[in-house]
């Protein structure tokens, strides 16, 4: 059974939870709720949960300013949240589980599952800290992080350390800064959808590439991009006034 705690300051949150997975969700254990930060980390610290469904924004002090002052958080955490004042990009780089108010209910069932997932093969929750870094920083690119899961886990790096993204197959290969390449068990797509407001631009099916690492365009049909490490990377002729389009907003020439 997952050991698991619930924390609202609405009792209809609580509610609303626990009955979803009182419904579907047959091998969590409901071993208390929480209205406020306080009375959470005190629970927490009491009852060990495995699992810790935590709204964000609480009267007094919110779930992110508890988190910062726990030393060790060894539970999973599925965050619930209504404000939109907490960026979502840095949940999603962060690769945490969030969901929206109202919930629903099959997105909580597979937050469950995934959570479950990560209890049993054993994984240790280090992206909460990759989480509270990218909400304390500015929309700078250089100081936000992200999170890439792989078959193993995941790893963190800097979104200023990517040179560029290829894809494979299901899968996408990160080039970085220091000759070192990361493969993660998602499409290049969804990284697409993620970084596209961070300096990164698609520039064919198989590479999506940060900007700031652009070191020559050469134009043909659809040309060829130059880039800090020496890679020639193809542009498609689809992609072609996109990326140029991209590079002027940015460069200014």
């Amino acid at each position: 059974m997952i050991k698991t705690i619930i924390v609202d300051d609405e009792p209809r949150g609580i509610n609303t939870i626990k009955k979803i997975l009182e419904l579907y969700c047959t091998d969590v254990q409901l071993i208390e709720t929480c209205t406020d930060a306080d009375s959470a980390k005190e629970k927490i610290l009491q009852l060990e949960p495995d699992l810790v469904f935590l709204d964000i924004a609480m009267p007094g002090k919110t779930s992110l300013t508890m988190l910062s002052e726990m030393k060790n958080i060894s539970f999973q955490i599925i965050f619930v949240t209504a404000h939109n004042e907490y960026s979502l990009q840095a949940f999603k780089y962060s690769a945490v589980d969030y969901l929206l108010k109202p919930v629903h209910e099959d997105l909580l069932i597979n937050a469950v599952q995934r959570a479950s997932k990560r209890i049993q093969d054993g994984l240790v929750n280090r992206n909460v800290e990759t989480l509270l870094h990218n909400i304390r920083q500015t929309k700078t690119t250089k100081d936000i992080k992200l999170c890439i899961p792989s078959l193993k886990g995941f790893q963190v790096i800097r979104l200023s350390d990517i040179i560029f993204c290829e894809s494979e197959t299901s899968y996408t290969v990160f080039h970085l800064t220091d000759n070192q390449k990361l493969v993660s068990s998602k499409p290049i797509f969804e990284y697409e959808q993620m970084l596209e407001t961070n300096d990164f631009v698609r520039i064919h099916r198989s590479y999506l590439v940060n900007i700031n690492h652009v070191v020559e365009y050469r134009r043909g049909e659809g040309g060829t991009v130059v880039l800090q490490n020496g890679a020639e990377l193809e542009v498609s002729r689809r992609k072609k006034d996109n990326f140029i389009a991209v590079m002027k907003d940015k460069f200014k020439f």
